[in-house]
């Protein structure tokens, strides 16, 4: 269940401004705040079930951003290959290219 929640907030991050205001309150109460789906009805004045098929509508619109844009899986691919080229420098000997080349990649980390 953690998985598919950072899942969401994960595209929700990326793609959260192409969602409706709606979409993108509800979201924010549910997956950031942590409120049920009653909280978040009594909140906004709908139903139990309108605050569900926000949620879904706005799940299927963050997922169908990914498989058009990819942005999400390529930010993930690039923060794997950066560790692997971390780790790998990480096994050189000291000296001062290894250090240039570690305050690289943690600049680099950082901005992602």
């Amino acid at each position: 269940m953690l998985e598919k929640r950072s899942q969401i907030i994960l595209l929700k991050d990326f793609y959260g401004p192409l969602l409706t205001e709606k979409q993108q309150n509800v979201m924010n109460l549910h997956y950031e705040n942590d409120w049920s789906l009653a909280e978040i009805a009594d909140h906004m004045k709908i139903t139990r079930q309108g605050v569900h098929d926000i949620l879904k509508r706005a799940e299927i619109a963050l997922k169908d951003y990914e498989d058009r844009l990819g942005l999400v899986g390529r930010f993930m691919e690039t923060r794997h290959r950066l560790q692997k080229v971390y780790e790998i420098i990480l096994e050189q000997p000291e000296g001062r290219e290894k250090y240039k080349a570690l305050q690289i990649l943690e600049e680099i980390s950082a901005m992602l």
